[in-house]
């Protein structure tokens, strides 16, 4: 299904996303509305609202192998310089990892399909509903509101530049209606970026329900907030979001080492850190098509486990041995106690997206944790000058991870790093490591990315530009490189005539 959903031209895929938010689509997780009504009368109904509602959330994990939450982690992880692949694969993510775009690339015709299939299900329900008519159909709005800024800002920032780069350069097109348009054009980045916090602080002022991890709730919107204006460098906003999060009471930082090490095991409203979650259940496993399965293998053999933890990556781990996110990595040892290796590459899996409820390949990804707050304000206070701000919330996820005494930082001892903002990185590095987040903040500081160590990406043609022969094998990915961001599906630009990225 998932292969035939991507050839659909865009007008007419528009059409079968406002339809599925009735009908549903296969799957056990799909919404299944009981109220009888025809398609064009069920979101008119408060039952029809909040089934289509749940069939948006639902979106995110729906499509079989090739979901959206798969294409998302790994097209914004593999990037980056956390992770080491250790062989060729025919999966499309090959073509993240080395940065070797294509325009019919399959994963970035998915995410852009299912990306915009979630879109336009918000805007259905966006349209049937006026601010001020209830409490619960404010809070549907909300979260529906929320839902169409955070697929707007997923895309944007795979298929767009990064903001820092200029307001001007072309992002996506702003679908604000549930209407097809086949000849939607690119808005800017800063257009783009202008209508997600519009849409995030409308979401924001509706809900009132303090609803579990796996919906959106107000302190939701808020994170996202906090996120979205550490990107387009609004630093004040950034931090005052962030504040009203932390200062909320709904969170907390896991401080036990085993609960912080094991919290990918258990579902998401078990986890007092985190603040939004895709949430997957025993029926939503995904099996060898989880964010989890080139992540690991197990003993019997679930998982593809090509993707590896990088030398660069955990060196730095290393360096304090008592750091307890040392538990994410998981070495596969030989009989010997030897690490074991493929390809010639050893092996060094990831467990944050494993063992959910014990079954070795689920996992609910999470979006936004309470870490990332800490660590936002951090950044946003080191750009204003704000050292010691700074200092103290980087130290409060490192003593958090269980570091003490000289493993903490003050104003006139980084422990090496050149300034604060390096400082910052590297605890955002240690952190959010195969979250999705490293290439980017690379990216958007105007830092390459620089992979010196082994994988694949040193014996393979990659992107136009970086020179994979260089000795010691090293590929560097700068922050202006074309690459940076994905082609626009060439469907898409053939059918809408809209610019394709050089």
């Amino acid at each position: 299904m998932t292969s035939q959903r991507s050839t659909i031209p865009r007008v007419l895929l528009f059409c079968f996303a406002i339809a599925a938010l009735v009908v549903g689509c296969d799957g056990v997780s799909d919404p299944k509305p009981q109220s009888g009504y025809e398609p064009e009368e069920a979101v008119s109904t408060l039952e029809g609202l909040e089934a289509a509602t749940t069939g948006n959330y639902n979106r995110l994990i729906s499509g079989g192998y090739y979901h959206y939450s798969r294409h998302l982690f790994y097209m914004s992880e593999f990037p980056g310089d956390n992770v080491s692949l250790s062989g060729s694969t025919t999966d499309p993510l090959f073509y993240s990892y080395t940065l070797g775009h294509t325009v019919d690339q399959f994963s970035a015709e998915n995410l852009w399909g299912l990306g915009y299939e979630i879109i336009h299900g918000t805007n259905r329900v966006i349209e049937e509903v006026e601010p001020g008519q209830s409490a619960r159909r404010d809070q549907l709005l909300g979260e529906n509101l929320f839902l169409r800024a955070m697929v707007h800002f997923h895309l944007v920032k795979i298929f767009g530049r990064p903001y820092s780069q200029g307001r001007d350069n072309p992002g996506i097109p702003i679908v604000r209606s549930s209407e097809p348009d086949e000849n939607a054009s690119r808005n800017t980045v800063g257009e783009v970026y202008d209508f997600i916090v519009e849409d995030l602080e409308q979401a924001a002022d509706l809900m009132t329900e303090p609803k579990s991890n796996a919906y959106a709730s107000e302190e939701v919107a808020l994170a996202m907030l906090s996120r979205i204006h550490l990107y387009r460098e609004d630093n004040q906003k950034a931090i005052d979001y962030a504040d009203q999060v932390i200062n909320s009471g709904r969170y907390s930082l896991i401080q036990d080492s085993t609960q912080y090490v094991t919290w990918p095991t258990r579902p998401p409203e078990e986890s007092p850190q985190t603040i939004f979650a895709i949430k997957h259940t025993e029926e939503d496993n995904k099996g060898f098509g989880s964010i989890g399965s080139m992540y690991y293998t197990s003993s019997g053999g679930l998982g593809w486990g090509e993707m590896y933890a990088s030398k660069d990556y955990r060196e730095l781990l290393n360096q304090h041995p008592q750091d307890n996110r040392r538990g994410f990595i998981e070495p596969s040892l030989d009989e010997n106690g030897n690490v074991q290796e493929r390809n010639g590459y050893p092996i060094y899996y990831v467990k944050k997206f494993t063992g959910q409820s014990g079954n070795v390949l689920l996992s609910s990804p999470v979006i936004l944790r309470l870490a990332e707050m800490y660590l936002n304000r951090a950044e946003a206070n080191a750009k204003l000058g704000n050292v010691q701000q700074a200092l103290d919330d980087v130290n409060t996820i490192r003593e958090r991870a269980g570091l003490g005494g000289d493993a903490l930082y003050t104003p006139s001892d980084l422990n090496g790093s050149q300034d604060i903002l390096d400082v910052v990185l590297e605890e955002r590095r240690l952190e959010f490591a195969f979250e999705g987040f490293r290439a980017h903040d690379l990216w958007r500081n105007g830092r390459s990315v620089v992979r010196g160590y082994p994988g694949i990406h040193t014996q393979v043609n990659i992107a136009p530009g970086v020179d994979p022969s260089t000795d010691p094998p090293t590929q560097t990915i700068p922050p202006d490189h074309p690459r940076v961001v994905h082609f626009i599906p060439e469907r898409e630009v053939e059918l809408t005539g809209m610019t394709q990225n050089p």
